[in-house]
Parts: structure tokens; sequence; C-alpha cells
């Protein structure tokens, strides 16, 4: 009897384990990396008191069988698209101790089942101060993928000059991206972790497990050591489309020049890129607008309806990176004090040999990053330039290489000196034509202008030494001091400079001047009046916003005691409000108060505002002001009222999945025409160490999510543009201005273009204006 139970026992336990790796068939080998280690497990959702301790947001959750990587249960999700965050937090009632590692990871099991989206997937961890940071990854279709990211390790917060590192242990699965910047956060105790999607462009599903906490293995003493070949390319991994010689190189070059005149430009295109088979406007011999019922449109010079769908950045500017080498001349380093010209928006340097021969080994682990970098006696030694200065990272200055504009030489040839890029901004041209664009969009490089093949956007940036303000966000630096005489100053300037570079010219769409300003964050009167509250702590002496602002309270209220009533506050005397008072930390602000920050901050917005539409009036009359290119996270309501009084065009750049509806009910309200200045997806699959703001899995879903995301800004009425960002990939070891090293080209630092992505451009504009403006 005692042999038989045995024996059934056994068959019992048998058929669980054969049930367990049916369930598991799919689970990653990558999952094996992780077991042995020393490790806590958070989430296992074997038992139900766990779901008490999930706060969900917009999503339903549920137990499944499906995905299981530990034990018989996993959380399946439901996740509502169009929402700002649409998933769960995990707070329990006492901070996770984690205290007892000394370097680990958060990893954790995902999967979709879905058979036609893959998720990107967000997941945020806080400390118990309420620190944390956020990473995310593409979850593919069908498929249980480990994910993993470090919570305390060698190199975590260390600042390289890349944006992100490579993946420290490719074994243990998908290393999750940062999202914004490195920080150093101790998370020796977790007060909570999210995951969750944001503004996805459809509702998604997603199935997690085996939420652990792992100490984590030790790093490769050589980890950062050569990981970048000559050709800029990832030096330890292969991948799709890597180039292993120059005459594979010559030979791509050739095969895609043959196929270039095989699809020449699309033949309903007008001579400016409008809809030549479609009903025939007013012609003004410049672009305009014009609204048709319910739906905004431009109009080209010859009176055709137009739209502008482009790739943004076609420049050599923000192809270099930092070398780690840097030069005891100092004369790379000056600066002329007129000069309108940021250095991410700076050209390549010529070093000459009186600079080159003081160069030294500044940052010796960057230089040791690279394997082939070109002497200075090489052919191919024109490709290095100089930065002086960086937004973000370790490097006040230094050397910098381009190994896009190198690669253009192999690729091109060069029968005599710059002849290589004569041949890019005629192939450039060729290949924006034939797939389908219309316009470049914005930092398209000046050689183009007079090219007269493509409409483009000029564009500016107002800088120099005005006095200036800050919002407390300030992401790319303070924000002007629109009331000192000197910043107008500096616009007219900047706006003389464009002008003369655009000269009029009818294949000038319109201007941007400026990108991303920090106007503040709406949603907290602290987020959204930061440049106010800001104000009211300067001394009005030394501050010409905060004496406008002394000048408007004195004129709506008349005494001091008035205004501490609406105020609810106890200043002694306007002198005593003049010399500064800091309201930032204040717990609570009256309605009165929140009324006049908002009065305030519109007429900060309209100063800005009037002050660079009179100067492009005055000096380019002919062209649409196209506005600063607002972003998503730093624009508020009286910012965009201030704006509808001045501003032709509004201009947004927004990485999420696609538009959706509910960010955008505000467009009703301004009823202005606008472009999406700028959008991407990137992918691992390239080769580089992250791939951008919002993910795919590969490069054939990454098209995928670029078509979904172009429909749903042109069927969207307000909308006349769209443009991608940007048409070259970052490099891999980060751009010079701040690491940035992401897969947001169309086209590779190899120049060679991303075949999915060149077919879904050809493919929706081949059906682009016959969508976007239906005739009955």
């Amino acid at each position: 009897m005692r042999t038989k139970l045995n024996i059934k026992i056994a068959l019992f336990l048998i058929a669980i384990v054969l049930s367990a790796c049916a369930k598991n068939s799919n689970a990653p080998s990558s999952i094996a990396f992780w077991e042995n280690r020393t490790q806590t497990v958070l989430l296992d959702f074997e038992t139900d008191s766990l779901l008490s301790d999930l706060e969900v947001f917009h999503a339903q959750i549920a137990e499944t069988d499906q995905g299981v990587t530990k034990g018989q249960k996993a959380l399946k999700l439901s996740l509502e698209g169009d929402e700002k965050r649409s998933g769960f937090s995990y707070k329990p009632s006492s901070p996770i101790d984690a205290s007892s590692f000394e370097n680990f990871a958060l990893v954790f099991d995902a999967m979709t089942s879905s058979k036609e989206h893959s998720v990107h997937l967000f997941v945020a961890v806080r400390n118990a101060q309420g620190q944390g940071i956020s990473r995310s990854a593409a979850i593919p279709i069908g498929k249980t993928q480990t994910c993993y990211f470090e919570l305390a390790g060698k190199y975590l917060h260390e600042d390289t000059g890349l944006r992100e590192d490579p993946a420290p242990w490719p074994e243990g699965g998908f290393h999750m991206k940062v999202n914004g910047t490195k920080q150093a956060i101790d998370f020796s105790q977790i007060a909570s972790i999210s995951f969750y999607i944001q503004y996805a462009n459809f509702d998604k599903d997603l199935t997690i497990d085996n939420v652990r906490l792992v100490e984590t293995p030790p790093k490769d003493p050589n980890y950062l050591v050569g990981i970048v070949d000559k050709y800029g390319q990832n030096a330890k991994h292969d991948f799709p489309g890597k180039i292993i010689s120059d005459e594979q190189l010559e030979k791509l070059a050739t095969q895609e020049l043959q196929e270039l005149k095989e699809k020449p430009v699309m033949a309903d295109r007008s001579r400016f890129g409008g809809w030549k088979e479609g009903p025939k406007l007013e012609a003004t011999g410049f672009f305009r607008t014009e609204k048709l019922a319910d739906r905004w449109a431009l109009v080209d010079p010859e009176g055709y309806l137009f739209y502008s769908n482009g790739i943004a950045n076609v420049r050599m500017a923000n192809t270099t990176s930092f070398t780690g080498i840097d030069f005891k001349n100092d004369t790379v380093r000056y600066r002329d004090p007129e000069d309108v010209t940021p250095e991410d928006s700076r050209g390549m340097v010529a070093l000459g040999e009186e600079v080159t021969t003081t160069a030294y080994v500044a940052y010796p682990e960057r230089n040791k990053m690279f394997l082939d970098l070109p002497s200075y006696d090489s052919p191919l030694a024109n490709h290095y330039s100089y930065r002086r200065e960086s937004h973000m990272g370790p490097f006040a200055h230094g050397e910098t290489y381009s190994h896009y504009q190198a690669n253009l030489e192999r690729r091109y040839g060069e029968e005599r000196p710059g002849a290589h890029l004569d041949q890019w901004h005629e192939i450039t041209l060729d290949r924006f034509l034939s797939w389908g664009f219309t316009s470049f969009g914005n930092w398209a490089a000046a050689e183009f202008y007079d090219m007269k093949r493509m409409p483009y956007f000029a564009n500016g940036w107002i800088i120099g030494d005005f006095k200036t303000v800050r919002s407390g966000l300030d992401y790319w630096g303070p924000m002007p001091d629109v009331y000192d005489p000197e910043f107008a100053r500096r616009v007219g300037v900047t706006i003389k400079v464009v002008a003369e570079e655009v000269k009029n010219s009818p294949w000038c769409i319109g201007v941007f001047i400026d990108n991303e300003k920090s106007w503040g964050i709406p949603g907290t009167p602290k987020g959204q009046y930061g440049i106010i509250l800001y104000a009211l702590a300067k001394d009005a002496d030394d501050s010409p916003i905060k004496a406008e602002i002394m000048r408007s309270l004195k004129a709506k209220y008349q005494t001091i005691s008035k205004l501490n009533a609406a105020w609810e506050t106890k200043i002694t005397s306007w002198q005593v409000l003049a010399n500064g008072i800091d309201y930032r930390e204040k717990g609570s602000y009256s309605e009165a108060m929140i009324a006049d920050f908002s009065v305030l901050l519109e007429a900060y917005a309209s100063q800005y505002f009037a002050i660079v539409h009179d100067a492009l009036a005055a000096e380019m009359p002919n062209h649409l002001y196209m506005g600063c290119r607002f972003a998503s996270w730093g624009m508020g309501p009286e910012v965009r009222k201030a704006a509808k009084k001045y501003v032709d065009v509004f201009s947004y750049n927004y990485y999420h999945e696609s538009l959706g509806v509910q960010y955008w009910k505000f467009l009703e309200e301004i009823d202005r025409p606008s472009v999406i200045g700028e959008f991407h997806i990137g992918t691992m699959e390239a080769g580089l160490f992250h791939p951008g703001l919002v993910q795919g899995v590969d490069q054939d879903d990454r098209a995928q999510m670029y078509t979904t995301y172009l429909e749903s800004v042109i069927d969207n009425p307000y909308f006349v543009g769209s443009h991608w960002f940007q048409y070259i990939d970052s490099p891999l070891s980060g751009r010079a201005h701040d690491g940035e090293n992401y897969n947001v080209g169309f086209v590779r630092n190899t120049d060679v273009p991303y075949a999915p992505m060149v077919e879904a451009a050809r493919n929706f504009n081949q059906n682009l204006y016959q969508r976007k403006y239906p005739q009955e």
C-alpha cells in the first residue's frame, strides 16, 4: 500500500511539474540567470492578500494562470488607453527593507497576450523620502520577457557622457531604460513600486509575475572599454544591419541610389509639395493658413492645400560626441558675445595643427570607450570638432567626433574637400521626396535653404546676457526676463540673422523661435506659477520682471492693506514686497492670489510672444510665426492664451504613442492651426544603448507605431503638420549636448535607412492628402 501510494504521489507531483512547464513554455531563459542569487520576492500573486496592497488606477486587475513564471498565478492588468497613467502601485503598509543588499536590481517577468500591440511599460520606484526614478521597456506580443534595472551598483549614478549605459548583463533579460537622467538615490527603504502605461494609443493588457529584488553579480571590469567601433556602432554585440566593412557601405549606397531613381517624387505633388490634384485656393506667393469648414490647413505659395509631414534635425550639429580629449590651446573656447547660435546648433569646427598639437587625455575612461578613432593626419580627421560647453554631463568642454560624417565620406567618397557633404545634401533631398515627405521639420541645415527642392522652417534662439527668471522646472535652462530691454535687443539680433539666411524665400514655410521653454507645470500653484513666485522673491531694483509685477499690483490694489486682504497675507509695506518675499514654500494660496498669479503669468508670456512676433513682422513679414515648440510637460492655459494673440501656427513636442483625445481638448479653446514639432519611437534592436522616449519591440513594431501616431495627428482637424525627431540616430556614445544615445533616426549613424520606416512613410504619404482633406 505504501509503495502504491508513493507512486501515486510521485505521478501527481510530476503532473504538477509538467503542467507548470507547459504554462511556462514561453518563459525566458533569462529567469535562470536570476534564479540562484540572493533575492526577496515581493509579489508572486499566489495569495489574495497581496492584492490589498495594490492601488489601481484606470485599470482592472485579475488573477490568471497565463504568463506564470513562478507558482500557479500571475496578475493580469486590463489597461485603459488615452490616460495619463494606467496601472497599479504596490504600496506595502511599511517600506520594503532592502538594506541587506549591497548591489541589487528590481526584476520581474511580463507579457502581453495582445495580437496587435506591444506594451510600452513604465516602472517607477520611490524610496521612503519620496525620491524616485522611472524606467521603461517594450513588452513583446505573446512572449514572456524578464525585465530588470539596478537600484544600487557601480556606474549606476556615474555620468560617463551616456544617457544610458550598455546592458550590464544582456543574458539577464531586458535592461529597462532610464526616463530622464541618472540620479543618485538611496533605495535601502522602498515605499512604492508602480507599473503603468502612459497615454497609450489603445487599451492594452499586461501580465506580470515574480516581482523581486535580486543581488546583482559583479560587472565586467572592462564594461565600458572598447564599446564603440570605427563606424560608431556597438562594438561588443551584433545586431541587424551592422556594418563590417567600407565595401559593404559603398555597396549599400549604390543600391539605394538606384532605388531612389526608380521611385522619385510622388505624382500628386505641386512644386512646393502641396496637393496638385486637390482644390486650388488663393495663391499669395508664400505659405499661409486657412480654415476650411472645421479643418485647418496650410496653403502653399501656388495656392494648393499643404500638409507639412517631415523630419526634423537634418544637420551635422548633433552628430558629434565627446572623445575624452581636450586642448591646452584655449582659442577653441573663444565665444563672440554677439553670437546667436547655441552650442547644440553649432556646426563642425575645424581644428588646426596649432590646436591639435596641444591635445591631452582629459577623461581617460571616456577615451577608452572608442576602439579606433583616427589620428590627426588621417583622411578622416576632418570629422573632429569642438564643443565649448554641454547642456549636461561630465564634460565642461572638449574635442568631439562625428562618426556619421566620417561614414558619409566612406560611403560616398571624397573627390575634393567637402564632396561627401554635397552628395549628402542631394541624397537627403532625393530621399525625402521619394519617401513622400512634403517638408523638413525644424533645424534643417541652412545649406538646404537655397536648394529650392523642399520647403523648410527656419529657426532661431534668443540667447544673450539678459536677466533671467526661473520656473522651478528649467530643464533647458532659466527663462528670459522679458521685461529686460536687452532681451528685446537680442530678439532683434537673432531675427535679423535668420532673415539674412532665408532671403524672403517662398520655400520657407515659417520660423520657429526657441524650443521647449519651461513655462511651468500645470497642476499645482507652485508648478504652474513658478515664474511669478520666483520673481516675487527678487528685489525690484535688480529685476525688471519684479518691477513690472510691483507696478501691476499697485495699479490694481492701490494700498498694501487691500493686497493683504485679498492675498490673506501680512506684508507690512510695498517696499517690503519690493525687496522680495519668498512664497515658493507657502502651504496654501488664496483664490485672489492664484488669480493674480494667473494674470501676471499671462502678461509675462504675452510680453515674450509680442516681442518675438513684432520683430518677425518687421524683418520677415511673409513667413509664419510657428511659436516656441511647446513641450507637453511645460505649458499652461495662461501661456496658450498669450500665444494665441501672436502666433500663427502653434507647435507642440509630444512624446507619446499617439495624440489621443483627452490631453488635446484645449485645442477647441485656442482654435489655431497646429503642428507636432517632435515625436519619435525607438527600439533596442538597432544596437544602441537606449531606444528613445517611446519604445517599440523591433523595427517592424516601430514602423507600425509610427503610422499609428501619424494617423492620430492627420485625423485631428487642428493639425497641419507632423515632424518626426530626428533624421539620424543619436551617436551611440551620446550626443555632445547632453549624452542622448537614442535610436530615433530614419537612418543609422552609418547613413543606412531603416527599411521598415521608409516603407511605412511611403505608404502613409501616398494617401496623405486624400486622408487629410477628403473631398465630398
